[in-house]
C-alpha cells in the first residue's frame, strides 16, 4: 500500500460543550488503527453563508477548513439530528467549504457516525449527509454504520464507555483507513 501514514480530518456537528459527537471524535481518537492520526476540525467560528461575503474573499476560518480538508486522505463526521436532518452549523460549514475554487471534498474517502439521546441514532440526519456528499463527490463507506442511540447510557463524564459502541467505532476506523489507502494508490 503506501508508507505516507492517513490523516483522518473529524468534523462534529455539535458546539454544545457537553456534545456526544464530540465525544465520540475524542473516542475515535483513541481507537485509531496504527499510522492514522486523527485532526479534528473547529468549524465554530465560520460565519453564515454570504456570497457577497465569498465574492470578496474567504474568512480566514474557511480558508483554514478548507485546507484541513484537503490536507485530510479522509473525513469523518460526527453528527447530531436535529428535527430528523443534520444540524445549520455542519450544512454551513460544508456549504462555505464546498465553493469554487477547488472543491476540497472531491474523492475523499469519508464515514458518518452520530450519538444521540434518541433510540434511532441520528439515521435520517447521516441519510441526509449521505445525499450532500454525492454532490461533493465524496466516497462514503457504506459500512459499518455507526449510530449510536440512547446516548446518554454510553458516554459517562464526556467518555465513551460502552464497549461494543467502541468497537464499532474501530472497525469504522479500519474500513476507514482501508478505503482511504485505496484511493491514495489510485490516484498514482
Amino acid at each position: 500500500m503506501s508508507d505516507t501514514p492517513i490523516t483522518i480530518l473529524g468534523i462534529s456537528g455539535s458546539l454544545r460543550a457537553g456534545s456526544y459527537n464530540t465525544a465520540a471524535l475524542h473516542a475515535a481518537a483513541e481507537l485509531l488503527p496504527p499510522g492514522v492520526r486523527l485532526i479534528q476540525a473547529d468549524i465554530s467560528d465560520i460565519p453564515l453563508y454570504n456570497d457577497d461575503v465569498r465574492a470578496k474573499g474567504l474568512p480566514a476560518s474557511v480558508e483554514r477548513f478548507r485546507k484541513q480538508i484537503a490536507e485530510a486522505d479522509a473525513i469523518l463526521f460526527s453528527t447530531p439530528e436535529y428535527n430528523y436532518s443534520i444540524p445549520g452549523l455542519l450544512k454551513n460549514a460544508i456549504d462555505w467549504a464546498s465553493r469554487p475554487p477547488e472543491q476540497p471534498f472531491a474523492g475523499k474517502a469519508a464515514a458518518i457516525m452520530g450519538a444521540s439521546p434518541g433510540a434511532v441514532g441520528t439515521a435520517r440526519a447521516q441519510y441526509h449527509l449521505r445525499q450532500i456528499g454525492v454532490f461533493l463527490d465524496l466516497k462514503f463507506l457504506n459500512k459499518p454504520e455507526v449510530m449510536i442511540g440512547g446516548a446518554g447510557d454510553r458516554f459517562a463524564d464526556g467518555k465513551l464507555t460502552h464497549e461494543p459502541t467502541r468497537e464499532f467505532i474501530r472497525t469504522l476506523l479500519t474500513a476507514l483507513n482501508d478505503l482511504a489507502l485505496q484511493l491514495k494508490q489510485h490516484k498514482k
